[in-house]
Order: structure tokens, then C-alpha cells, then sequence
């Protein structure tokens, strides 16, 4: 396609191309012009996103890319070209930020936790070449797939690092996934060592004979006169991460670093059903998901970042990728989310990066707090935040008497820095990404994205103050939405295109390790990755997501219903930590069984005068079940959900939904089969109660 075309066309659409900077990237199959001029990234005036044709032959156009470049996908750091793998990425790191702090932990003296200690960028360095050279010591062969088997800590990326520096593979381990899947995922990916901690050491014990792929477990944070005795018939050998370090500083190796198109990690996602899948994602892929992100966020130095996210999931890990190209601080939580708002306290991050879960709480802890102050501070925060509401809303800076007399003391919550907050996982209410925004100040992006996509597909743009969407296509990406006629979604919808939304580009997975038939499945022959998700283009070319088309049901009648965006609507019910929406094709109506916010009810039924002997009395009490049903009604009428959207009956539930339970995936996702036996006994009896109250009417 002639370029002075596509110009004229993305004239017409968005407004006059202004070039912004000129940096050198790598080509790609993508590109729009035969011959562009390396790296030329251009930005519209108006306008998130451009719109192209997505073949040339049929002239119709409906893909989507980000306005500021849209013609040539980013693969590379505009400002460092150079880099293309997660070894040359923290060789920068280390040459460029050698003496800043990097890694912080809190160290336990006498019983009480302390403030952060600090190891730099060149500490860590020096550190990875040591472990890799360890690995090496021990035989484990350029290639091999290396296991991580603890939660977040400075050695989960420390070796890492290693595996990059040395072309190994890494593979994640969930460290709350049972011993079954964990065996599996080692066995299925030919692991050859495996990183542990004392407690998951006790896990792998009970299948030794069962891993045979397994030469060396390696356990972090453990002594050498407290590893146990192996029997003579096994091959693997445990040492310490002290050892294994000594070992590899008294027999250093030269880097094996690897190339753009060499697998960086195999990430294994458990889903909702079925044996887990394994993410194959190249150096190449993580780099130009950064890349694509650094063009739109600009972290410095002087910042500092708080790791409590599942390092395992791709969400935390492409983060990190990220943060070390910048040279961020990165400071680690202790491991216990209980004990998460006194890290971040002592923390002070500026950068905070969570899911809507952790939001919709802090959301309804602040409400709650306000409501319990008194009528007069209740009315000062009412004023507080219309009034600084209204000037983000109009684009004007806000009275900075508000923040000293109200949002100061809530901003202290998270150690009174943060400037950045990102959300990702799951939707995000509009209501508390504003809330967010007001309170905390700084800039609150949303983002979406996937395993499979190297982690963002789209996030949000710079000065919008419009929420409810997930912004603008990743600069490393394209977005189509295809037509779904079940679902009654086409591109051809008005006011706004509609369907499942499609992405290609330099950051797509290279499908499931050892599984064809499951990546044929989404990714089809043109590179597409078809993401399950519906999407619609709001002005701008925001997307927005609408629906789920893989976990759709049918109702008795025949009513399409898509679960996760009613269990999204309902979130936002004062009474609700967590919601299962469960409905059939024998019935014509849906239920709810919802985990109880415990404060909530019970400041509920204090003020109602209800008298329980505990809290399990009360979750089963008619008036209780009546009262949170009432205020999801009115939720549901507010978020506009058709008729048959509404549950009809709800079942109160103390117990939380956790991956301890089966009842969450890793990435915080309901495991639908799962619930359904869970709470078989639950669900019969809603829908008996239905029956019978039908019947009497």
C-alpha cells in the first residue's frame, strides 16, 4: 500500500500527522509500507487510534493501531533499538543504573519486621551471572527449562535474569497450584532444575520418583544442614541458593546469551477447566510488549515499585520487564497480603499496580470509614470530592486545600506517594477508577491484556479522563473485532463496531508447548489471536469490553447469558467481596451465591437491630438475603442489565473464593465448573425456592 495513500486516508479519519520522534526500530511482517523510514512513529491530533484496511483486496477498514505509530508495529525500545532479548535489556540496566538501589526486602530482627535493605542493579548483576554460572556448574545444558516454585522474591527475578543471560527457559510454578498440576507442567516441559523454598520443597518430596526430567532442586531461603536425605535410587540432587551462588562465583561461565527468536519462558495457564497450557513466549515477544508500553508510560529512577502480584503471572512479569529498562526500585511485600498495607506504608512506592479485587476493597473501606466519621466529615469529603470531581472532569487542576484537609490521610494508606496506578486482570467500575483518581490523585490507568499476547493489548491513554475503557491498541499490537451473529455483534453495529476482539502483532505467543490442536484453535493462519473477548470502539478508539463469548449460556427460553459481565455489574454492591452468577438451559431465571463483605453485614445489621448468634445465622437469615438481593437489584437496574440478567436468588456465603479452595485460577478468574459442584447443593436450593414461590403466585 502507496504511504501517501494511507496518509491521506488517516488525514481524513483523525487529523493532520504530526511526526513526534524518530527512533530505529526492527521491520516487521506487519508493516504497511514496502519501504518506511526506520522507525518513523507519527501521532494524530485527535484520535487514540487509526483505522486501516485489513486486506488490501476487500478495501475494508477495521484494524485498529495506535495513533502514535500507526505505520510500523514497535518491536524495539524507541530510545534503545539494540535491545531485543531480557538479557541485553538488564545489561542496560546494570550499565546504566549499576549503583541505584534495585531489590528490597524486609528483614526480620528479633521476631519484628524492619525497614527495607536494598541490593543495587550491579549487586543483582553480578548475583545472576553467579547462579547461571551455578546452574552450569551442575550440568544443566544451554536450553533446559528451569522451575520456579516460590512466591515473589529478589531471587525469583535474580535467577531470572540468569536463565536469560545463559538461554535457558523459565517455567513458573504456582506456588498455590496442588501437587497434581505441578507435577504435570514439570513433567510436560522436561524440567531440569527446580527453585524452592522450604515449604514447596515439601510438596515436591511426595513425587520425586515422578519427576524423572528433574537433576537439581535448588532451595531458596533454606540451610544446609536442614535439606533432607534422598534415597540412593534418586538422580536429583538438593542444594542451597547460598551453595548453588558459592559455586557459580568459584566457577564463573561467559554469558550463552540468546537470541530475539529464542523462547524465554513457557508460562502454564491453569484456565478454568482442563490440564494447564503452556504459554511459549519468545525474548522478542516480552521486549516489544515493553517497548509498545514505554512509549505511552514513562517510569524514572526515582521511582519505586511495590511486587506483591504473582510473579508467575504475566501481568507482574511484563511489569518487570519494564521497570528494569527504566530503573525502577522494586521492593517486595513479605508474603503475606495480610501484612500488604504495612509493606506499603513502609514502602512508600509511587508506582501500584493491582487487580479490581484489591480496589473494590480499599473503595469500600474508605466509603466505610467515611461513614462512620460523623455527619460533619462525612459532608467535608462529600464536598471534598464533587468538588475536585468536577475540575479533573473539566480539565482544570484542583483546589490543593482538599488534599490538606481530606486526601492527604487517605493517600498515607499506601504510603502518600503513589503517582501511577494501573489495574488489569478483570474490569475495572468506571465509579472506582474515578474514585481512584480523585482520592489518590495521579494518573489511574486501566489496561488489557493476556498470556498470550505477552501481557497488554491495549491500556489507556495519557490526559484521558474518560473511563469505562481499556484505552488504545499497544503500539507493538493491531485489534480487529469479528463479527459474532450468535451474539448479534458485528464490525457493522451502530453507533458503535462490535465483536470479538482479534490481535496481531510482534508480541503474539508461538502458541501452546506440545499443542496444536489448542493453538489452531485461537490462533488462526493470519496471525490473528482470537482472545474470546467482545469489544466494542468507542469514540477515539478506545476499546471497550462488552462480553465473553466463551463461557455464554443459554437460559431456558433461550436468552443469551454472559456471567462475568453480571458478576462485574454486581461487584460494585456494597455487601459483595466476590460473586458466582450460575444459571442453566433447564431454568429460566439466574442465581447468585456471593461471598459476604463480613464488616459490611454486620454494620447492616447492627443499624437494622438484627440479633444473630454468628455470622453464619445471619448469612442464612431471609431479611439478610433479602437486603443484599435488594441492593444488587438496584445495581443491576443502574448498570441497565436486561430482565433476565438479574438474579432472582442469592445464597450468602462467609467462605472466600481462592485458588486454596479450587475455586480461582492464578489470575483471579471463577472456575465455573468447579463452583458448580462446589455450591450444587446451594444452587438446588435457590432454584427449589423459585420453584416454589412461582407456583404460589
Amino acid at each position: 500500500m502507496d504511504s501517501s495513500i494511507a496518509e491521506r486516508r488517516l488525514n481524513a479519519i483523525h487529523g493532520h500527522l504530526v511526526p513526534v520522534v524518530v527512533v530505529g526500530a526492527a521491520s516487521h511482517s506487519n508493516d504497511l509500507r514496502s519501504n518506511p523510514t526506520a522507525g518513523e512513529f507519527l501521532c494524530a491530533e485527535k484520535g487514540y487510534s487509526v483505522v486501516l484496511p485489513e486486506k488490501l483486496q476487500t478495501g475494508k477498514w477495521n484494524v485498529y493501531r495506535s495513533a502514535c505509530s500507526p505505520f510500523k508495529l514497535v518491536t524495539r525500545f524507541p530510545d534503545h533499538p539494540d535491545i531485543g532479548t531480557l538479557h541485553e535489556n538488564f545489561v542496560h540496566a546494570v550499565d546504566t543504573f549499576r549503583d541505584y538501589k534495585y531489590l528490597g526486602t524486609r528483614i526480620r530482627v528479633n521476631g519484628t519486621i524492619g525497614e527495607y535493605k536494598w541490593m543495587t542493579y550491579g549487586e543483582a548483576g553480578t548475583a545472576r551471572a553467579a547462579i547461571g554460572s551455578g546452574l552450569l556448574f551442575h550440568g544443566i545444558p544451554k536450553g533446559s527449562c528451569v522451575g520456579f516454585y516460590f512466591i515473589n522474591r529478589p531471587e525469583w527475578l535474580i535467577v531470572d535474569y540468569a536463565c536469560s543471560a545463559y538461554s535457558l527457559v523459565s517455567v513458573p510454578l504456582y506456588d498455590t497450584l496442588g501437587p497434581d498440576a505441578v507435577k504435570y507442567i514439570v513433567n510436560h516441559a522436561d524440567v531440569k532444575a527446580i527453585f524452592c523454598v522450604p515449604q514447596t520443597l515439601n510438596s515436591l518430596r511426595g513425587f520425586f520418583n515422578e519427576i524423572p526430567s528433574v537433576h537439581l532442586i535448588v532451595v531458596v531461603g533454606g540451610m544446609d544442614n536442614e535439606l533432607p536425605s534422598l534415597p540412593p535410587s534418586t538422580d536429583i540432587q538438593i542444594v542451597t541458593y547460598a551453595k548453588l551462588l558459592s559455586e557459580g562465583r568459584g566457577n564463573p561461565q561467559p554469558f550463552s546469551p540468546p537470541n530475539p527468536n529464542d523462547v524465554a519462558t513457557i508460562c502454564y495457564t491453569s484456565g478454568t477447566t482442563g490440564t494447564p497450557k503452556g504459554v511459549v513466549l519468545t525474548h522478542g515477544n516480552l521486549i516489544a510488549n515493553a517497548a509498545g508500553c514505554s512509549i505511552a508510560t514513562k517510569f524514572y529512577p526515582s521511582d519505586i515499585y511495590i511486587s506483591y502480584l504473582p510473579l508467575a503471572h504475566i501481568y507482574e512479569r511484563g511489569y518487570q520487564v519494564l521497570l528494569a529498562y527504566f530503573g525502577v526500585a522494586v521492593g517486595f511485600y513479605q508474603g503475606d497480603n495480610m501484612e500488604l498495607m504495612n509493606d506499603l506504608v513502609a514502602l512508600r512506592p509511587t508506582i501500584f499496580c493491582s487487580v479490581p479485587r484489591l480496589y473494590n476493597r480499599i473503595y469500600a473501606g474508605i466509603l466505610s470509614a467515611v461513614k462512620s466519621s460523623g455527619s460533619l466529615k462525612e459532608r467535608l469529603f462529600n464536598a471534598a470530592y464533587n468538588s475536585k470531581r468536577q475540575a479533573i472532569m473539566n480539565g482544570n487542576n484542583p483546589s490543593p486545600l482538599w488534599d490538606k484537609l481530606v486526601f492527604n490521610k487517605i493517600k498515607a494508606k499506601l504510603g502518600g506517594r503513589v503517582r501511577f496506578f494501573s489495574s488489569g486482570a478483570s474490569p475495572l467500575s468506571p465509579d472506582i477508577l474515578d474514585f481512584l483518581k480523585i482520592c489518590f490523585g495521579g494518573r489511574v490507568l486501566e489496561g488489557y491484556g493476556m498470556t498470550e499476547s505477552s501481557c497488554v493489548i491495549s491500556m489507556m491513554d495519557e490526559g484521558d479522563n474518560l473511563s469505562g475503557h481499556v484505552g488504545s491498541p499497544n503500539p507493538a499490537c493491531e485489534i480487529k473485532l469479528v463479527d459474532v451473529p450468535e451474539m448479534n455483534y458485528t464490525s457493522d453495529d451502530e453507533p458503535h463496531p462490535r465483536g470479538e476482539i482479534c490481535v496481531r502483532g510482534p508480541i503474539i505467543f508461538q502458541g501452546y508447548y506440545k499443542d496444536e490442536v489448542h493453538t489452531k484453535e485461537v490462533l488462526d493462519e493470519d496471525g490473528w489471536l482470537h482472545t474470546g473477548d467482545i469489544g466494542l470502539w468507542l469514540p477515539g478508539g478506545r476499546l471497550k469490553i462488552i462480553d465473553r463469548k466463551k463461557n455464554i449460556f443459554k437460559l431456558a427460553q433461550g436468552e443469551y447469558i454472559s456471567p462475568e459481565k453480571i458478576e462485574n455489574v454486581y461487584a460494585k454492591c456494597r455487601f459483595i467481596s466476590q460473586c458466582f452468577i450460575y444459571g442453566d438451559s433447564l431454568n429460566s431465571s439466574l442465581v447468585a451465591i456471593v461471598s459476604v463483605d463480613q464488616d459490611v453485614l454486620k454494620t447492616w445489621a447492627a443499624t437494622e437491630g438484627i440479633k444473630y448468634k454468628d455470622l453464619e445465622q445471619l448469612c442464612n437469615d431471609r431479611t439478610a438475603r433479602a437486603a443484599v438481593l435488594s441492593d444488587m437489584d438496584a445495581i443491576g437496574r443502574e448498570a441497565q442489565l436486561r430482565g433476565f440478567e438479574f438474579a432472582k436468588a442469592v445464597t450468602l456465603e462467609l467462605e472466600q473464593f481462592t485458588m486454596e479452595n479450587g475455586l480461582l485460577t492464578p489470575t483471579s478468574k471463577i472456575k465455573r465448573h468447579q463452583a458448580k459442584e462446589y455450591f450444587a447443593k446451594a444452587i438446588s436450593n435457590m432454584y427449589a425456592e423459585l420453584t416454589t414461590s412461582d407456583a404460589s403466585f
